[in-house]
């Protein structure tokens, strides 16, 4: 799958350019409501640990049917605001890798299996490609735009 050469050459690019945003400025709020870069990564991490499940489950379950999550309350409640920069780059990094991993795994026939996330049915090549475009459109939020 095209999306995983470009998820791995993501993760081989993007730390770097993320360790080079300082920890204050990466703190900083944008404006009244909005996340810091710190609480974006943070959101980013927590789509990875629910869009590994959602891969694996679909993977080893017929036809799985999964919920959402949160995505401000998972934030909020990891207190990514708090956490070192360097801490948050890293379990990015980690638990993208560990994604990257299992859905390694999907083969091309298995790839067209099907599984239903808040509601609304898809394959799980259309998952992995969703995820990647998620956090392809937050990284540029953090001013990150990756060309491979």
């Amino acid at each position: 799958m095209d999306a995983l050469r470009r998820l791995s050459t993501t993760l081989e690019k993007v730390p770097a350019l993320l360790i080079a945003i300082p920890e204050d400025h990466a703190a900083k709020k944008r404006a009244a409501g909005k996340w810091s870069k710190k609480q974006e990564l943070g959101h980013l991490l927590d789509s990875a640990c629910n869009n590994h499940q959602r891969v694996v489950r679909a993977q080893l379950e017929n036809e799985p049917s999964l919920p959402g999550y949160d995505g401000d309350g998972w934030v909020l409640l990891h207190d990514y605001q708090e956490m070192d920069w360097k801490e948050i780059i890293a379990c990015w990094r980690v638990m993208n890798e560990h994604f990257l991993r299992a859905a390694s795994k999907v083969s091309p026939p298995t790839s067209k299996r099907k599984l239903t996330v808040e509601g609304k049915k898809m394959t799980i090549a259309f998952l992995i490609d969703d995820y990647l475009d998620h956090l392809l459109h937050h990284l540029r939020q953090l001013g990150i735009n990756i060309s491979w």
